[in-house]
């Protein structure tokens, strides 16, 4: 079994601007936790599947997808999930929001996978400080990153598959929507 997730990643411009948040933060802090998956928009928490049917999960995920549309998304403002997560705020459009309940759908009903909370009670963003983020310096960071702050605008027209090697996320497949 291997671990998965499946996000919305920005363009390589946006990327950019989200990962060099995240080396600041490091540099600055120590906190390097956040680095070892590009800054991304989960859809899907991670999951275990089967290694060997790789090509089973492309192959419906590409159905699936054929359906959909590219939407706009939108990065401004900054958030937390208490004193332990930092992240760029995304915008709850319908598009967005509707892709997600999809996903949630497909996976439920195409790979078997358990809903899980954060499947529930979606609140899409982008992480740039976790898990390593302590509560002496919380706020010190929160400021850093609101200084960083940026707004920015894409078009989401693909899912990507994350994959867990070498204790990192690695962007495994990219695979477009079909509207």
């Amino acid at each position: 079994m291997q671990k998965y997730f499946l996000a919305l990643l920005p363009p390589p411009e946006i990327l950019e601007m989200a990962q060099d948040i995240k080396m600041l933060i490091r540099d600055q802090f120590g906190i390097k936790y956040a680095l070892k998956s590009p800054p991304h928009i989960t859809l899907k928490m991670p999951f275990s599947y089967n290694e060997a049917k790789e090509s089973i999960l492309e192959e419906k995920l590409a159905r699936f997808l054929e359906a959909q549309k590219p939407f706009e998304v939108k990065i401004a403002g900054v958030g937390t999930f208490g004193n332990r997560v930092i992240f760029l705020g995304i915008e709850k459009s319908t598009e967005l929001m509707a892709m997600q309940s999809s996903v949630k759908t497909f996976c439920k009903r195409e790979l078997n996978l358990v809903d899980e909370l954060s499947d529930r009670n979606y609140h899409p963003h982008l992480t740039v400080s976790f898990k390593d983020l302590k509560p002496g310096n919380f706020f010190e960071v929160l400021e850093l990153v609101r200084q960083q702050s940026f707004r920015a605008y894409f078009n989401a027209g693909e899912i990507t598959i994350l994959k867990r090697l070498n204790q990192k996320w690695i962007p495994y497949r990219n695979l477009p929507f079909g509207g």
